[in-house]
């Protein structure tokens, strides 16, 4: 591996051949099993933890729960805060509030319990109703898109994940992801929602945009749209990521307002619904283009023409 390579694979840790050979540390429990949930506890339990207990209110998260974490009883939040440690809470992030507040009040939450939440949106003050009941509060965000299975288990080896902690307990939240095969960057309670928008963006964006592409090109006949666009998209990203804006190409990049513009009527013809995300996006490129130095300000304007008139029409 190249260490000057900011891009080069981190190389995999060795996890325990066999969690027996090593003393449980922890009752560990979750509230919330699911695609998250569920596999985090199982990279946990490889760690040497000792789960005890899972909720989950869909069959899905049942289910899941079973495949992952099998022999650890599937039981109410309330009880598996009674029996854990540590405390996953791996819940959409808009039921996370109410679920601290519900634990809060209900004296549920044992003094000096770790409460660990997962929400790339939060750092650790939504978890202060609880950190007030004694409760030591952790933000740990998996950089990383779930299934739900053992897969997931495998890709957290090098899985960066977003720490927030109060500074007592930064080394207890970097042993825990270290433990689980993550990469700790720590992440300033003020910059949460920030640093979530920036991974919201590229990732759910990256996919509606994949997506619509694989539309367009079947509607073009393209038989295997997703054999077409792999090598691309991947050189496209490998490149992005490796050279930031000096990666763009494409007739945007170029200034070609012809193809364009060529461009903007045939989505108005075949897909109407793609037009706006199209315009925002070339005009977006355009933009980061000409800071960059590869667009020429008269192109530019050319160009610019184009897409205001393909927004008015």
């Amino acid at each position: 591996m190249n260490d000057n390579d900011p891009l080069a694979v981190p190389q995999r840790r060795p996890r325990p051949a066999d969690p027996a050979d090593r003393p449980a540390r922890l009752a560990v429990g979750v509230v919330g099993a699911g695609r998250v949930g569920a596999p985090l506890a199982a990279a946990l339990a490889l760690a040497g933890h000792h789960v005890v207990a899972a909720s989950g209110v869909s069959d899905a998260s049942r289910r899941r729960a079973e495949d992952l974490l099998p022999d650890v009883p599937l039981t109410t939040p309330q009880d598996v805060i009674a029996r854990a440690d540590l405390v996953l809470l791996t819940v959409p992030d808009d039921a996370l509030l109410d679920l601290v507040s519900g634990l809060a009040s209900t004296g549920a939450l044992k003094p000096g319990q770790l409460l660990v939440h997962t929400s790339g949106r939060f750092g650790v003050s939504v978890l202060e109703e609880a950190a007030r009941a004694g409760a030591l509060p952790l933000a740990l965000h998996p950089v990383m898109t779930f299934t739900g299975t053992s897969v997931d288990v495998q890709r957290l080896v090098g899985c960066s994940f977003g720490v927030t902690a109060p500074e007592v307990l930064r080394p207890v939240a970097e042993a825990l992801v270290v433990e689980m095969g993550g990469e700790p960057e720590w992440i300033d309670e003020a910059a949460r929602p920030l640093y979530h928008v920036a991974l919201a963006n590229g990732a759910n964006h990256l996919v509606t945009l994949v997506a619509q592409s694989r539309d367009l090109l079947a509607a073009a006949g393209v038989r295997a749209p997703d054999r077409m666009l792999g090598p691309l998209l991947g050189a496209a990203l490998d490149n992005a990521l490796r050279s930031g804006d000096l990666a763009l190409t494409g007739p945007v990049a170029r200034g070609d307002a012809g193809t364009v513009a060529a461009h903007v009527a045939e989505l108005r013809r075949v897909a109407p619904e793609a037009l706006a995300a199209y315009i925002a996006m070339a005009r977006l490129t355009a933009d980061r283009a000409l800071t960059a130095g590869l667009l020429k300000p008269e192109s530019a304007e050319a160009l610019l023409d184009v897409l205001a008139e393909g927004g008015a029409s």
